[in-house]
């Protein structure tokens, strides 16, 4: 029960209806345990009348008519207050589950970018879904059986101790066995349960792929091989499960058997203390079944509230294990920090952590506000790092990265991220319209800005051939548009937001060149007085700049304007050599 000792904050925000449910419960058990009390009357009425005790039949109907009016308005009463009951403590489970979810996704947008790349998206989607549903359990439904079967036994037995003290100890002889049995099992559930929450994690990673890179598995052709492997790791969730409901299974056998014996105790003892006088009323006998068999539920019960209990801590604490992961990039300047676009970078080295790999070496150079510095290099030289610093993804390690005079740590972070705009490599565009996914970089942006931003990324025409122009909704990353339009789209996006500094990272790979040639044009009359940093393959995308630097294995090997690079023997000359003869062929 430790790591869902996490829950306890929630239930001490949802005390009072907690306490309201708790109240409500004790009123509804008393009702319930009023029935057999009336029954056992009603078997005394008719024995007296039997036994000529009682000889007026008027008076034993009366009594009947009496009693049994009695247990109608207990039996709705008690109805009703379950009624109340389920709706206090379910409602604050729901209420507890909309809190959990939401701190654990709030969660997640804090946690850095090194955290995602160690885990996978299955795995975070098993955590605020089928684990968290798993603690509701725990807060609703086995909370409410635990309090309602506790209140339930506590009352019963008192008054079968109050009515019959030896007979109940008979009744209940059996109870501490099943405790026993409790014990030994629960351990074992817990650890079946941790198990089978993980096979169920590997198997939501494994279909989330599979469905992402559908693209990729029919062109390869493997979906056999994607069936087979799924199949395998359904075969082990499968038998993990198994392993897990063959122990929940002996629960209810063991139940059955306990509460069966209890009976007959009841049955036989009972029957020897009214035949030698020591109980006075039959009817007491007939209470004492009823008792045993209302406490059927409260002790069959357990198994289940025991199985959800377990199951919801194995749950907890794999939500734990993020909730206490704490974020690599953290905001130490809370005050407002303004940005206005000057880097510098100063004898900066940077290794990435999960990999080892040291992606820059002794960088330095000066950016100044409103300057554009394409950067070029081989795949892995470590271009995109220098855009994943800028906007703070990672920290840096060793040097300094100096921003309006500031060492980048000690700005606001909020502010810095606010003032870039950043289009990765990778373009992303959520499964939404066209025209959200542009102002999702200016969420209150009206019509004509988004049409200027789309006409500046030269993909407006593109987008108003569309049967629904801009209302047009993509499919999952965009998937209804093509590499080249995607990446335009993404480009509207950050220029729609108008910040301070631009990042592209060579997001005009995909598109031709007399389209690149085109948005470069506009990008250089909207961005003269930002500052824009163009990571690119292509000279034509690098040649406008006011500088450029080339890198190589992470070092600056070149730098300088296009005019003077293609004079100097080295790399960018003879990319441009290169490029211009693919052109002209």
């Amino acid at each position: 029960m430790k790591e869902l000792q996490y829950l306890n904050l929630y239930f001490k925000k949802y005390s009072g209806r907690l306490t309201l449910g708790l109240i409500i419960t004790i009123i509804a058990t008393i009702f319930k345990i009023i029935v057999p009390k009336i029954i056992g009357d009603i078997v005394d009425v008719v024995k007296n009348y039997l036994d000529n005790t009682i000889t007026d039949i008027e008076i034993v109907k009366q009594e009947l008519i009496t009693n049994i009016t009695m247990i109608l308005g207990a039996a709705i009463l008690a109805g009703f207050f379950t009624f109340l009951m389920r709706q206090t403590f379910i409602v604050v489970s729901r209420y507890i589950e909309f809190d959990l979810k939401n701190e654990i996704f709030k969660q997640y947008q804090r946690l850095s970018l090194g955290f995602y790349k160690k885990n996978r998206t299955g795995d975070l989607m098993n955590r605020i879904s089928e684990d968290v549903s798993k603690v509701r359990m725990y807060a609703g439904p086995a909370l409410m059986y635990s309090v309602t079967n506790l209140t339930l036994l506590i009352v019963t037995i008192s008054y079968m101790f109050y009515k019959a003290p030896s007979l109940a100890i008979y009744a209940i002889a059996p109870l501490p066995l099943l405790s026993f049995a409790i014990y030994k099992l629960s351990a074992a559930i817990h650890k079946r349960s941790t198990i089978v929450q993980q096979y169920l994690s590997k198997l939501t990673s494994f279909t989330q792929e599979s469905f992402s890179g559908i693209s990729v598995i029919k062109a390869y052709g493997i979906e056999p091989r994607i069936i087979r492997d799924f199949n395998f790791l359904s075969e082990g969730s499968k038998n993990k499960n198994i392993d897990l409901v063959k122990v929940q299974a002996l629960f209810f056998p063991l139940m059955i058997f306990l509460i069966g014996l209890s009976n007959i105790l009841v049955i036989y003892i009972g029957g020897n203390q009214f035949i030698s006088g020591q109980i006075k009323e039959l009817g007491t006998i007939v209470e004492f079944l009823i008792y045993v068999n209302m406490l059927t539920w409260p002790v069959a019960v357990v198994g289940w509230v025991t199985s959800m209990v377990q199951q919801a801590e194995a749950s907890q604490k794999r939500i734990n294990e993020f909730l206490k992961e704490q974020p690599d990039i953290l905001n130490y300047e809370f005050s407002n920090s303004k940005i206005k676009g000057k880097l510098e970078f100063k004898n900066l080295s940077f290794t990435y952590s999960d990999t080892n790999i040291t992606a820059l070496r002794n960088i330095s150079f000066t950016v100044n506000q409103g300057e554009t510095v394409a950067i070029l290099g081989n795949t892995g030289s470590g271009k995109s790092t220098i855009l994943e610093l800028i906007g703070r993804l990672y920290d840096v390690e060793n040097g300094q990265l100096i921003i309006n005079d500031k060492n980048i740590k000690d700005l606001n972070l909020f502010d810095l991220r606010n003032s870039i705009g950043y289009v990765p490599q990778d373009a992303f565009l959520f499964s939404d319209s066209i025209i959200n996914n542009i102002k999702f970089g200016k969420e209150n942006a009206t019509e004509d800005e988004v049409f200027k931003a789309a006409k500046a990324a030269a993909v407006h025409k593109n987008i108003i051939e569309f049967k629904k122009g801009y209302q047009t909704i993509l499919g999952e990353r965009g998937i209804t548009l093509s590499g080249g339009q995607k990446q335009r789209v993404s480009i509207a996006r950050a220029l729609i937001k108008s910040p301070q500094i631009l990042l592209l990272d060579d997001c005009l790979s995909a598109v031709d060149t007399e389209t690149e040639e085109k948005i470069i044009n506009n990008l250089e009359s909207i961005t003269n007085d930002k500052t824009t940093i163009i990571v690119s393959h292509r000279v034509s995308s690098a040649k406008k700049a006011d500088k450029i630097i080339v890198l190589d294995e992470g070092e600056i090997i070149q730098q300088g304007t296009h005019n003077e690079l293609i004079k100097q023997v080295g790399y960018y000359k003879d990319l441009y050599a290169k490029q211009l003869l693919e052109k002209e062929n």
